[in-house]
C-alpha cells in the first residue's frame, strides 16, 4: 500500500481534494498504466486508531493533511473484468470510501451513427481504437459510503492539472459499481 502524495490545492470538497490528489499521483505515473484501486480513509481517525501507520504514510502533521487519505491498494488482477473484481470487494468498517483510475478510448457522440452492425465487444473495441475521433482518457472516480461520488477527467492529449475535467455525474456506470462494494 502507498499513500498519495499531497501536493493537490485546495478543492471545494474532501472528496474533491482526494480525487484531485489521486489524478496527479496517476498522471506522475504516467499513460498506459492498469486500472488502480484506493481506499479512502478519514485522516483524523487514522491518526487516532493507527498511528504508527500515519507516521509511515507522512500523516504526522495534522495541520497539512487532506481529510480523506487515499491509500492504494493491491494490484488488480490482470484480465479480471472490472465489474467482477469489484463484485469481490468488501471493506473494512474504517474505510470511509473508495475510488478508482482506470484509462479508457473515447469517441465523440457524432461516431455512434458509424459503429458497423453486427460487432461483438472485441471488434467494438478494435473498431475504437482504430477510429480517427478516439480519445485517450484517465478517469478517476470516488465515493463515499454515504453516497457522495466526484470524479476527474484528463484527456492524454490535453494532459495538464489545469485541463481536467471534475464533476460528480461524468462516469456514472463506474460510481455505481464502486458504490456497490459498500452495500452488504
Amino acid at each position: 500500500m502507498s499513500n498519495v502524495s499531497s501536493g493537490t490545492p485546495m478543492a471545494a470538497s474532501p472528496l474533491t481534494r482526494a480525487v484531485l490528489e489521486i489524478d496527479a499521483y496517476a498522471a506522475g505515473l504516467g499513460w498506459d498504466q492498469p486500472a488502480r484501486l484506493f481506499a479512502l480513509v478519514d485522516t483524523a481517525r487514522l491518526r487516532t486508531d493507527e498511528p504508527e501507520l500515519a507516521a509511515q504514510l507522512g500523516l504526522d502533521d495534522g495541520d497539512t493533511t487532506a481529510p480523506l487519505t487515499p491509500i492504494e491498494q493491491d494490484e488488480i488482477p490482470a484480465g479480471t473484468p472490472l465489474d467482477e473484481f469489484l463484485a469481490t470487494i468488501a471493506w473494512p468498517g474504517a474505510v470511509a470510501g473508495c475510488a478508482m483510475t482506470v484509462e479508457r478510448l473515447m469517441l465523440p457522440p457524432s461516431a455512434e451513427s458509424s459503429v458497423p452492425d453486427g460487432l461483438d465487444e472485441a471488434g467494438l473495441a478494435d473498431w475504437v481504437a482504430t477510429h480517427p475521433d478516439r480519445q485517450e482518457v484517465r478517469m478517476t472516480v470516488a465515493v463515499l459510503r454515504d453516497g457522495a461520488r466526484d470524479s476527474a477527467l484528463r484527456l492524454r492529449e490535453k494532459d495538464s492539472p489545469t485541463e481536467v475535467l471534475t464533476g460528480s455525474g461524468l462516469v456514472p456506470g463506474l460510481a455505481e459499481a464502486l458504490s456497490a462494494t459498500f452495500e452488504a
